[in-house]
C-alpha cells in the first residue's frame, strides 16, 4: 500500500523516515531532497533486503523527478509486502515549493530522465522518416520506437531509460554513495 504525501506533510516527518529517491546516480547528484537515499530504481530488486529491513524500524517515503518511477517503485515495494509513502509531484514538486536541495560537490545539471527519452526517441523517430527518404524501409525504425513508446506508456515501464541511466552522465559523481554505500546506510 502507498500512501501519498506533500510537501508540507513530507517536511517534518523527514528526520522520522527513510527518504528514497529512485532516480539515476546523475539526476540525484544534481540535486535531491536532504537525507535522501539513491536507489537507483533499475537496482531496487537488489536493495529489496534493505529496504525490507530498513521498514521494520520506521516508514519509507519513495520519490523521483515528478512521481511516475516512484509510483513503479512503490508498486515493487508493495509486492515485497513493504508499505511505502510517495511525494506527490517529486523532486520538482519540492523544489517548486521553495523547499531546499542537497547536491554533490562538483555535480553538473543533468536532465531528468524523462526529457532524455523524449529526445532519443524523438531523434529516432525523425531519423527513421529522414533516412527512409534514401532507404526505403527505414520508417519501420520510427514504427518501433512509436510501438516502445505505446508499451512503455501501457505498462509504465521505459526500457529506454533503463539503458539510457547506464551512460557515464547518469552514473554515479565522485561523492555521490554508491549502492553498496547506500544499502549500508539502511540497515543502520
Amino acid at each position: 500500500m502507498t500512501t501519498p504525501l506533500t510537501v508540507e506533510q513530507l517536511q517534518p516527518r523527514l528526520g522520522q523516515l527513510t527518504l528514497v529517491d529512485v532516480r539515476s546516480p546523475g539526476e540525484y547528484a544534481a540535486g535531491h531532497i536532504p537525507g535522501a537515499l539513491n536507489v537507483p530504481l533499475d537496482r531496487l530488486d537488489r536493495a529489496l533486503p534493505a529496504l525490507r529491513e530498513a521498514a521494520g524500524q520506521g516508514e519509507i517515503a519513495v520519490v523521483c523527478a515528478a512521481g511516475p518511477r516512484a509510483d513503479n517503485a512503490c508498486r515493487q515495494l508493495a509486492d515485497a509486502g513493504i508499505p511505502t509513502l510517495t511525494l506527490t509531484g517529486g523532486t520538482n514538486a519540492w523544489a517548486a515549493a521553495g523547499r531546499p536541495l542537497d547536491q554533490v560537490a562538483g555535480a553538473r545539471r543533468v536532465w531528468a530522465m524523462d526529457r532524455q527519452v523524449r529526445l532519443v526517441a524523438g531523434s529516432l523517430v525523425l531519423a527513421g522518416l529522414l533516412v527512409d527518404l534514401a532507404l526505403p524501409g527505414a520508417r519501420w525504425v520510427s514504427a518501433a520506437v512509436g510501438g516502445g513508446l505505446a508499451f512503455s506508456a501501457l505498462t509504465n515501464t521505459c526500457a529506454m531509460g533503463s539503458m539510457l541511466a547506464k551512460l557515464p552522465y547518469n552514473r554515479p559523481r565522485p561523492g555521490t554513495p554508491n549502492l553498496d554505500e547506500t544499502l549500508a546506510t539502511l540497515k543502520r
